[in-house]
């Protein structure tokens, strides 16, 4: 299966026109996309990664169950997708256990690593008790290791297949009681292919901009790409081309390999700032009003 080209707007007063903009996002990649398509670019599109549920469901059943019936002191919530998967593992548990966790949720102290967690949260009506200094896991650690911990029961919401060794290391040797929860796992959703196709396109200098928006696109782009062309020659490749992170997450997986990211937001790390940095970098103007 070959990844698709969308066609932008052909006005060439908007901002983006005539500009091709590599796109991995899955999750809302439509939405990403749209967004660019509406301010002229054209858009290719290759979705690097799927988010799904966890397989076995039991120890998300088991860990809901226990973070409803017993005393918690705080909760790290890691990433926004977290919160959305558990509360949909919630409500299909039945027995109001939806219910019985928001008001949990409600009760103690709602830890995030960035602003996703906190959105996620106000869904419900809710808003992080406290932020991280840094939305990554040093930025956790850093926000509590001031603190005395010992006897503290504090929940976690990992992601992916990830343990985080890092941040589970450092509660138990606080002294705290912990209980780690991960509700989702990332699953290839392309095949290798399409990435090697991907590849080809930048190699070619056809592409202006590449936009990550998480640091697990960077991993499987590296992934596929070592094994096609070289890591150093994907280096190369990327490096003849404008570079583009969501946040600062996204970024130091990306300088880690050595790559220099272009445009970044410089305080909101979401898409729409992102698409800001663009029209910014490319169209020479500041965003037109009634664009969205």
């Amino acid at each position: 299966m070959r990844f698709s080209l969308m066609m932008g707007a052909s006005m060439s007063d908007l901002p983006l026109a005539g500009r091709r903009v590599a796109l991995p996002e899955s999750r809302e990649l439509d939405l990403f996309a749209n967004m660019l398509l509406k301010r002229g670019a054209e858009v290719v599109r290759c979705p690097l990664v799927a988010i799904h549920d966890a397989q076995d469901q039991q120890p998300i059943r088991d860990w809901l169950n226990r973070f409803n019936s017993q005393p918690w002191d705080d909760f790290i919530v890691l990433t926004g997708e977290g919160i959305r998967r558990l509360l949909t593992a919630a409500e299909r548990a039945g027995d109001n256990v939806r219910e019985k966790f928001i008001v949990r949720l409600a009760q103690v102290r709602k830890i995030t690593r960035g602003p996703k967690p906190g959105a996620a949260l106000r869904t419900v009506g809710l808003k992080a008790d406290l932020v991280a200094v840094e939305p990554t896991t040093a930025g956790i650690i850093r926000t509590l290791q001031s603190e005395d911990l010992r006897g503290r029961r504090i929940a976690v919401q990992l992601y992916g297949s990830d343990p985080n060794l890092l941040l589970m290391d450092f509660l138990h040797e606080a002294g705290a009681e912990v209980a780690a929860v991960a509700p989702y796992v990332y699953a290839d959703d392309v095949e290798d292919a399409r990435v090697d196709a991907l590849i080809t396109e930048m190699a070619a200098g056809r592409l202006d901009v590449i936009a990550f928006t998480s640091a697990t696109q960077v991993r499987r782009l590296f992934q596929i790409g070592r094994r096609s062309v070289g890591e150093q020659a994907l280096c190369d490749i990327l490096g003849r081309l404008k570079i583009a992170a969501v946040g600062p997450v996204v970024a130091s997986e990306l300088h880690e390999r050595g790559l220099q990211v272009d445009l970044m937001p410089a305080s909101s790390f979401f898409m729409k700032p992102l698409v800001r940095e663009l029209v910014r970098e490319f169209g020479g103007k500041p965003e037109v009003d009634g664009l969205h």
